[in-house]
Formats: C-alpha cells, structure tokens, sequence
C-alpha cells in the first residue's frame, strides 16, 4: 500500500473554474495530535502530490467530519491524510501498511494500488457525494 504515502502529504491547491460542491464525510475520524488533509484529485493529478481542491482540518474531533470542497463539475478521487502524531511524514510500517489515518474514495479494501476508475467520484453542475471511512494502523 505504498500508493497512499504518495499522494497524501501535501494538498496543493490549483486555481477553478465555475465550481460546484463536492460534499465528503468522513466516518470514523480518530481525535489525534495532528491535522486531517482532505483533497479532490483529478486524472491527471491521481497519487501525485497535487490537487484541484483541499481543506485541512487542524484538530479533529472523534467521530464523523464534513468538508465540502468546490470544484468544477467532473470526475475526481477523494483522498485523505491523518497526520496523527503531527510529523509531518505519511508514515508506513512493515509490508507498506500505512500507520497514519487515510481514506479514499475507492474504499479501503484493496488488493493492490487502486485505480483512477475505481476511486471516481461523479461532481455535477449541482454537486456530488464522497462518503469515507477512516483507516487506521497504529
């Protein structure tokens, strides 16, 4: 699972055009030391360490948390950090096994690297849906 630590440590935000909601819960969100990294990737940005939209939550509360992020209506995967310990480092154990919090729009049950297909998430001109549940490994 070596895939995550890629695109998790940074949300860097480009410019958008006409934007519509994408609305994402997270469930399962551990309260934690560090911040939670929310973005929406696009094709092209898939597992690479940039984003059309991002939002960090700098202290996270136990339980479910919502963000909404605008971007122009498209395809997009949501991914997720939980910098946990707050270092600043999307830490891995044994075997690639992430040890920070993460989530993805594909799910968290996967057998190898997910796809951009798999991990799609639809944005109209009135918006769409992400609903995730946090993994975490330590």
């Amino acid at each position: 699972m070596n895939f995550i630590a890629i695109a998790a440590p940074a949300v860097l935000l480009l410019g958008t055009a006409a934007a519509a909601p994408l609305n994402v819960t997270l469930e399962g969100v551990e309260s934690r030391e560090g911040p939670l990294y929310v973005s929406a990737q696009t094709e092209a940005q898939f597992m690479k360490q940039e984003a059309v939209a991002g939002d960090i939550i700098e202290a996270p509360e136990a339980g479910t948390a919502e963000v909404t992020l605008d971007v122009p209506p498209g395809t997009y995967a949501v991914m997720v950090w939980h910098d946990d310990n707050a270092n600043q480092v999307f830490d891995m154990g044994e075997a690639g096994i992430p040890l920070d919090g993460w989530a993805m729009s594909s799910g968290t049950e996967m057998d190898g690297p997910p796809t951009f297909e798999e991990a799609g998430v639809e944005v109209t001109d009135e918006g769409g849906e992400a609903d995730l549940t946090m993994t975490y490994g330590r």
